[in-house]
């Protein structure tokens, strides 16, 4: 139960799943302490140097954290890995005295986190691929809707939704690759002691005992190890991680800015689902903001903040290893994992959600779609063998009244006004003019191209 009469972070209750808060809990991370010391006492016990009633005693009381009690040591010893170590080694009569034999805390707090790291990478890849196969269906229904397209925040040519939707997607899918690679290539510290020598470890298996000795852990935990390291594994390694995480937020935020401008009022196209007993505003009552798409931005905001700190644990470690990242790593792994899970599980709930207003679109369409008919026109009329200079300028001047009036609160006379135009006329006929103001053909690969990516993820995630 959460103490509200003390500071909570929001992301102990309002951010990020349930899953994702149990593995970086206190307790889970002790917990995986308390595994890798059974681990190494297992392979100590190859080597004759423990008994077979002393691992058993340890991995009998693998799970009896007693958080309260390691605190309470802690606020004597300040060192919070050998405090827990006193509680683990005081329940196990038998296997205490063998705890922690030839390793240095970072043996077993760097391997800790690097299998935390593969873990809350598996969770983040499959909430991905869950958004993926979600937007994948959207983009195939949408994939032949055709919407104004916008380049500098002003219409431009017409695009349709679901080519827009599949740009999201081919970054997203692009994360994944990322992510999964970052994930399988994830390693653990090993064995290697306080400076990352193994020297203790040389003096209790030799040499080749010491690999040995790492090999049989590695597999145990499935984890790989770096092959060389300094007290800590390479913090290269995080900054690597979290890169991973700030581009996959840095396309949700994308998305969400973008459904932001579209949900607005003005434009009207597209907009987050909104629950009928949801409150918009204190004030306004008949507001609808985008409330989840603006906490997709600020989420993304926070994660990509996140580099830097890593950047400077990475940069700034000197020699064989300072403390001065360990109180931020406490903060930037847990808090970035969190904040991309929330970010996956918002994405997901508005592309399963999402609104659109065909409505709109088409009188958006109808109002700036036809100027999108002067490229096509102009290149008509120079395959026919009109001069590209006369005929752009002729083209801008119309377009240019055309807009004026437009701007005005008229209908859009740009259709009128080019079958008029005597210059455009001479080089195009009236029924070719007609066809080429069909906006709705002048969509490209648009919909092929949406098409085939909401099959690549069908066939990959569906």
């Amino acid at each position: 139960m959460l103490d509200f009469n003390i500071h909570q972070s929001p992301f102990s209750f309002r951010y990020g799943s349930q899953e994702m808060r149990r593995l970086w809990s206190e307790a889970n991370k002790r917990r995986i302490w308390r595994k890798i010391w059974v681990e190494m006492a297992k392979a100590q016990m190859q080597f004759g140097l423990a008994a077979k009633e002393q691992v058993d005693d340890l991995a009998a009381h693998m799970e009896d954290i007693d958080i309260p009690q390691a605190l309470e040591i802690e606020s004597e010893i300040h060192h919070d890995l050998m405090a827990e170590m006193h509680v683990f080694a005081k329940q196990c009569p038998k296997g205490g005295g063998i705890l922690h034999l030839g390793a240095t805390s970072m043996d077993i707090k760097d391997n800790a986190e690097a299998l935390l790291i593969k873990k809350s990478l598996d969770l983040i890849l499959a909430k991905l691929a869950q958004l993926l196969e979600k937007l994948g269906e959207k983009i195939n229904a949408y994939a032949s809707l055709p919407v104004m397209g916008c380049t500098h925040l002003q219409p431009a040519e017409p695009t349709t939704l679901g080519y827009r939707l599949a740009n999201y997607a081919q970054d997203l899918m692009n994360d994944y690759n990322s992510l999964l690679e970052v994930r399988n290539t994830v390693k653990g510290k090993g064995f290697k002691g306080a400076v990352g020598t193994a020297a203790a470890n040389v003096m209790l298996f030799g040499q080749e005992g010491q690999a040995r000795f790492e090999e049989i852990i590695s597999k145990s935990l499935d984890l790989p190890f770096f092959y060389i390291s300094s007290q800590t594994y390479s913090r290269r390694q995080d900054f690597t991680v979290l890169s991973a995480l700030a581009a996959l937020a840095a396309g949700a935020h994308k998305f969400a800015f973008d459904l932001r401008l579209l949900q607005s009022e003005m434009i009207g196209e597209l907009s987050e689902p909104f629950a009928s007993a949801q409150v918009g505003s204190s004030a306004m009552p008949f507001k609808r903001n985008p409330i989840e798409s603006e906490k997709i931005d600020s989420l993304s905001r926070l994660v990509s903040s996140a580099l830097q700190t890593a950047w400077a644990n990475h940069a700034s470690s000197l020699l064989e290893r300072t403390l001065d990242d360990s109180a931020n790593r406490r903060v930037i792994l847990p808090q970035t994992f969190l904040a991309v899970d929330e970010i996956l599980l918002t994405f997901t709930r508005i592309i399963e959600g999402l609104r659109v207003n065909e409505k709109a679109i088409a009188v958006n369409l109808e109002k700036f779609g036809q100027f999108s008919a002067l490229e096509s026109i102009l290149t008509e009329a120079v395959k026919n063998g009109a001069d590209r200079l006369s005929m752009h300028e002729a083209l801008r001047q119309i377009s240019m009244q055309a807009w004026e009036e437009t701007q005005q609160g008229a209908a859009n006379p740009l259709q009128k006004l080019v079958l008029e135009d005597e210059v455009v006329k001479a080089w195009i006929s009236m029924e070719r003019l007609e066809e080429l103001f069909n906006i709705e053909t002048y969509t490209g690969i648009a919909e092929a191209r949406a098409l085939e990516i909401a099959g690549q993820i069908r066939t990959r995630f569906g």
